[in-house]
């Protein structure tokens, strides 16, 4: 029961999370393979803002309300995971444009 007053609560938050990521699967879809690189900057950006949001979450989620906590959780685990695939990827573009001894 907890968990459909919770749909009813946020049903504008939902359909908004639904439609971002239809528009951002849409946006990324569009982009030319050659761009994907310099976009991962930006992708690193947005996902410490996750970050930033799903902690915000956790700490303001009452000790009872397990679904803000694992939303929080989700979201901070995916938004670390996204930020260092981002580093791992541009740090070995940037290794390409080196010198070579």
């Amino acid at each position: 029961m907890e968990v459909i007053q919770f749909f009813n609560d946020n049903v504008v938050l939902i359909y908004m999370l639904i439609f971002t990521v239809i528009l951002g699967f849409e946006v990324i879809s569009k982009v030319p393979t050659v761009l994907h690189t310099p976009l991962m900057s930006g992708a690193n950006a947005i996902s410490g803002v996750v970050i930033i949001g799903a902690i915000l979450l956790v700490r303001t989620a009452q000790p009872d309300d397990y679904i803000s906590l694992g939303l929080g959780f989700v979201g901070v685990v995916l938004g670390m995971i996204n930020v260092a695939g981002g580093f791992a990827v541009t740090n070995r573009m940037l290794e390409m444009f080196k010198k070579k001894k």
